[in-house]
């Protein structure tokens, strides 16, 4: 049985060969399905997932559900933001994981950014 790579396969690989989180700073990994947005904050290093969020976490869907993708991914954006200020990290390396810098991934970055991280 042959594995088909697909494009955003390729893209990711390219990517996460330039990047690595490290724990002065850490990378914040993107996944994107049809109807959710997750974001967790991965030490490459030390091989921990230092924090995640995502839409269906409880404070972010109430305020999900009444709102667009875009902006839910937003509210993503600074809940993660919000979940590192709290343990003292402010810059990070962002990991878009393949998918083009635009619509909900570019929402959560801005989010994230707004919280006050940054990458």
């Amino acid at each position: 049985m042959s594995m088909q790579i697909t494009g955003r396969d390729r893209r990711k690989l390219r990517i996460r060969r330039k990047i690595n989180g490290t724990e002065e700073r850490p990378r914040l990994s993107v996944f994107r399905s049809l109807n959710h947005i997750y974001a967790q904050v991965i030490d490459d290093v030390a091989g921990k997932t230092l924090a995640h969020c995502s839409t269906l976490a409880k404070d972010v869907k109430p305020a999900a559900d009444d709102s667009t993708k875009s902006d839910a991914a937003k509210l993503v954006g600074k809940t993660i933001a919000a979940q590192l200020k709290a343990k003292g990290i402010t810059k990070i390396v962002f990991d878009r994981n393949g998918y083009l810098f635009h619509g909900r991934i570019k929402a959560l970055a801005e989010g994230a950014r707004e919280g006050g991280l940054e990458f």
